[in-house]
């Protein structure tokens, strides 16, 4: 832990110089699960051109690895005034004034760069409580080690299995409840099936449970990045209460619309690298 916290307080620009070069190596030397992204992109974008496909490929190695090695080890003593010039909350008040009224707020996103930031980001423009429910890494220390990085400015983190304990304060806790809602769910667990980018895929709708079970409000935050270490993350409300009239599925269909739109518009940021449409 020491070791990475010293590498923190380096500068962003040259943590980037060894982000290019795992880039590099992940790109050419080890050609990190090449055939999973080449396979992936060319089912979600048939009408690309195979070179177009391979410039999105290389792209997403570099914001593969400025995010999960320069960005993220940043994170861990980032100082406030440089996240908020990095990181840009647009329309943190409308969930917020949810919150406020006495009832929580959901918000669903995607695996788009770089959402490690946005927690941080949401945590630090929030007025209110952010919990962040989370997987559980299988290595100990790592998994400890983004724990502090996202909590880094007072975010409430809750491992997936203890979260059903957490949903009992809902009520009298209110607080915004972000959710990575395009997780590949494991075969044990009840799961939607439609649509995404043009191939089947498996969704959790633990979200869209809640919300109509407990007549929640549902936002959804797009991701957009501005250039190098910048990025732009906004909320807009997607569903509200009362839902008697919502069809089966609606809030997750919503939720699969607005993530296709956002990796279509900058499409080398979602993490293609992983088996998402592993049926």
């Amino acid at each position: 832990m020491f070791f990475f916290r010293l590498l923190s307080y380096l500068p962003l620009s040259v943590l980037y110089l060894f982000s290019d070069l795992i880039y590099l190596i992940a790109r050419y030397l080890l050609s990190y699960r090449k055939n999973v992204i080449d396979e992936n992109l060319k089912f979600a974008f048939p009408e690309k051109s195979a070179e177009e496909r391979k410039q999105i490929r290389n792209q997403f190695y570099r914001n593969f690895t400025d995010a999960f090695f320069a960005e993220t080890i940043k994170m861990l003593t980032i100082s406030e005034k440089e996240l908020r010039q990095r990181f840009q909350v647009v329309n943190q008040e409308i969930i917020d004034a949810e919150v406020l009224k006495g009832k929580s707020a959901l918000m669903m996103a995607g695996h788009v760069f770089n959402w490690e930031m946005a927690i941080l980001g949401v945590a630090l423009n929030t007025k209110v409580t952010a919990e962040t429910v989370y997987l559980k890494l299988n290595n100990p220390f790592f998994n400890q080690l983004m724990l502090k990085i996202r909590t880094h400015f007072g975010g409430v983190m809750t491992e997936k299995r203890d979260f059903r304990k957490s949903m009992i304060t809902m009520r009298s806790q209110p607080r915004i409840v972000h959710l990575a809602a395009d997780q590949r769910p494991p075969s044990s667990e009840k799961r939607y099936q439609r649509d995404l980018l043009n191939r089947s895929a498996y969704f959790f709708e633990g979200g869209e449970f809640m919300a109509k079970k407990m007549e929640l409000p549902v936002f959804f935050g797009t991701m957009t990045k501005l250039k190098r270490g910048h990025y732009r993350f906004e909320f807009a409300k997607v569903a509200e209460p009362p839902y008697d009239s919502h069809k089966a599925h609606s809030i997750t269909d919503e939720f699969c619309r607005r993530l296709e739109e956002n990796i279509r518009n900058q499409p080398d940021l979602y993490l293609w690298s992983h088996k998402r449409w592993k049926m």
